[in-house]
């Protein structure tokens, strides 16, 4: 069931109006050239789009976080123009809004000397390119190879406790532009810098940056530097005191004061910053924690609508079986959860890798497990489990999603990488070690996401994560109510 929060509702906020719109180039990147016959070859030139809204404020598009680089293709419009000779006179000729990612190879081939009418045929088609599809959850799992490219004009968020980036990656799926992103644990600095890294590594192409402070430190300086009234603000507070693992109860004990202080930065987040729309992820726990009251008292002061509920993933086309708390809040609209989609069990997320693995053995354990599944089952591909206690089955047959990731698999006590840490035993008798991108995509990465080495650090950001492909029809719901059109 969706629990709504009550609160009161604020009349919407009014829609922006453009009352000016400057083309003027703020400064030419290329240089137009005259052909031989005085023919114009052409010129490329970045400029801004500038709004006037009703409140009277005049705003720059694209939105750039701190100062905006001449050199970054993203923090500009762009556009390209020629002249024509007709009726022998000559006229000038442009083309608009070409994407900022298809910037650099026109460079290229304006510096090779192609023709203008190749450069154009080239700007038409990186025009007509679809960007950022729809993830269609299991089903397009070998489609999910390719970066998506996004429109300068996409909407932006802002993510605390960013972790490796599974809530961004969702958010690029979806067709939204992470700009900044806080993430560090100080009790895990080198953990956290080596994550820091990977998120720049996958993200920095849209332009975010990552803040290796931790959320309170940034709330004590008042969130300087960050877009006010962002599209969407995301949230996953530290876990760890509220996860069913942990032998403390939430509220009885175990909720500590970094817990406390961070729901309190939280809370400080959405005052100062106004997104348009609010979410949180959690353990089912953290439901029942001081924390979640002072976020949830925040928004019902701010005039938000909330729904939240605890939702198993794998409902959500998620190969495995998550259960998380998920909050939903906005402000003059209301944007529910996602509905549901077909279930997908764990082999066909992955079975196109499967030949790719590692060859393994069994642990006496996972052979009881094995038989103990084919003393009553007809054989079926089984993901069993080399470490961590359970009190479910540590084996799921084929058509199941798997066990919950967790961040312990991949590491042992001291931090350090586990050579193997599930193996999958096929109906031939082979048995395969299941490999990082593996687990990634039963955690709903998609390829295009680049994971580091070192299994500890990689195993880290799987484990920690919001799954993307369910953060992806999180935000393609909340995109659809944004805008006013049904996906």
């Amino acid at each position: 069931m969706i629990k709504t929060a009550r609160s009161h509702t604020l009349p919407p906020k009014p829609k922006s109006v453009i009352v000016e719109l400057s083309a003027t180039p703020e400064k030419s990147s290329e240089k137009g050239v005259k052909a031989s016959q005085g023919e114009s070859v052409g010129c490329l030139y970045q400029y801004l789009e500038t709004k006037k809204l009703l409140d009277g404020k005049t705003v720059s598009y694209p939105r750039v976080i701190d100062e905006r680089d001449p050199n970054n293709p993203f923090h500009w419009r762009w556009a390209f123009n020629w002249k024509e000779k007709i009726n022998g006179a000559w006229k000038g000729k442009s083309i608009g809004s070409i994407p900022p990612g298809a910037v650099p190879m026109i460079r290229l081939i304006q510096q090779q000397g192609a023709i203008r009418e190749d450069i154009i045929a080239f700007i038409k088609k990186a025009k007509t390119k679809k960007t950022s599809p729809k993830l269609d959850v299991c089903k397009n799992f070998d489609n999910t190879k390719i970066k998506p490219v996004l429109p300068d004009d996409a909407p932006i968020a802002v993510v605390l406790f960013a972790g490796g980036g599974g809530i961004e990656a969702g958010m690029v799926q979806a067709g939204i532009r992470p700009v900044i992103a806080v993430e560090f644990d100080p009790t895990k600095p080198d953990l956290s810098r080596a994550i820091a890294k990977i998120h720049h590594r996958n993200f920095s192409k849209y332009g975010c940056r990552i803040i290796q402070l931790t959320v309170q430190e940034v709330a004590q300086s008042g969130f300087i530097g960050f877009p006010r009234r962002p599209d969407y603000l995301h949230a996953s507070p530290v876990c760890a005191n509220f996860s069913q693992a942990h032998t403390a109860k939430a509220g009885k004990g175990g909720e500590t004061t970094d817990d406390l202080t961070a729901a309190i930065a939280v809370a400080k987040a959405i005052r100062q910053l106004q997104p348009r729309v609010f979410t949180l992820e959690n353990v089912p726990r953290y439901q029942n924690s001081q924390s979640f009251s002072i976020i949830l008292s925040a928004l019902e002061q701010e005039g938000y609508l909330v729904d939240y509920s605890v939702v198993n993933m794998a409902d959500f086309g998620l190969p495995q079986a998550r259960r998380r708390l998920v909050l939903v809040a906005s402000r003059g609209f209301r944007v529910a959860l996602p509905s549901g989609t077909i279930p997908c069990g764990w082999y066909e997320a992955i079975v196109y890798l499967i030949p790719t693995m590692t060859d393994s053995q069994l642990l006496p354990k996972q052979r009881q497990a094995l038989e103990k599944f084919l003393a009553g089952n007809a054989p079926t591909p089984l993901l069993i489990e080399r470490v961590g206690g359970r009190t479910e089955s540590k084996y799921k047959p084929a058509h199941l999603p798997c066990n919950t990731i967790l961040r312990s698999h991949f590491t042992d006590h001291k931090g350090c990488n586990r050579s193997r840490f599930a193996d999958i035993w096929l109906p031939d008798g082979r048995v395969k070690s299941l490999s990082i991108q593996g687990a990634a995509r039963l955690q709903g990465f998609p390829d295009w996401y680049e994971f580091p080495k070192e299994t500890a650090t990689a195993g880290s950001i799987i484990g920690y994560s919001v799954p993307p492909s369910f953060a992806t029809q999180l935000f393609i719901s909340a995109q659809s109510n944004l805008l006013g059109v049904t996906v």
